[in-house]
């Protein structure tokens, strides 16, 4: 079960500016996000985000849309974005199987739609460094829950080692000058 770039999608659920600073490691998630993000733009990766009632949570992050070139929005009601038709649709039609999934809160939207991709048969990574909530012990319940039903947990590193699969093309180069050397020295947390 090893991620293929042709086979995957980043989804990022609700990492909005009303949220963030209440979160428990709100800033290593987006940061983690963005670095993903980014680095799924750059090898055509679909970048999906979500936003739930950003009337009253705010709009996505700006300083993660400003670090995703090309992404596409989807506005939820439902907890889990796979409930909602045309996300589900849209997601069937991308012919995309394999989705990583992060964001907030990880115990309500992250979880619900994580439940609802593994039930439609769709592999789900759950992006351990950034997949947070407002209380740690409820992020590492989600993740515990998920990947008791099956998702596989992962880093940013491994995906991203997983999407690119070799070090000798040029693909490679380009995306080490721009994303894996090393990255600034950050404490990661793992719930």
């Amino acid at each position: 079960m090893r991620l293929k770039s042709e086979s995957s999608l980043l989804l990022i659920v609700d990492l909005q500016a009303g949220l963030l600073p209440v979160i428990d490691g709100g800033n290593q998630a987006l940061a983690e996000a963005q670095w993903l993000g980014g680095l799924a733009c750059e090898l055509d990766v679909p970048v999906w985000l979500t936003e739930q009632y950003p009337e009253g949570l705010g709009g996505t992050e700006p300083r993660l849309v400003e670090a995703l070139p090309d992404h596409r929005l989807w506005r939820k009601v439902h907890f889990n974005a796979h409930a909602e038709a045309d996300f589900a649709a849209a997601l069937e039609a991308s012919g995309k199987r394999q989705v990583v999934l992060c964001g907030s809160e990880a115990h309500i939207c992250v979880l619900q739609t994580g439940l609802g991709l593994l039930q439609a048969g769709y592999e789900v990574y759950w992006l351990c460094e950034a997949t947070v909530s407002r209380r740690a012990e409820e992020a590492r319940l989600a993740r515990e829950r998920m990947t008791a039903a099956g998702a596989i947990p992962v880093s940013a590193d491994m995906v991203a080692y997983e999407w690119l699969e070799r070090c000798d093309d040029e693909r490679f180069r380009q995306v080490h000058k721009r994303f894996l050397k090393p990255r600034s020295s950050r404490p990661l947390r793992f719930f």
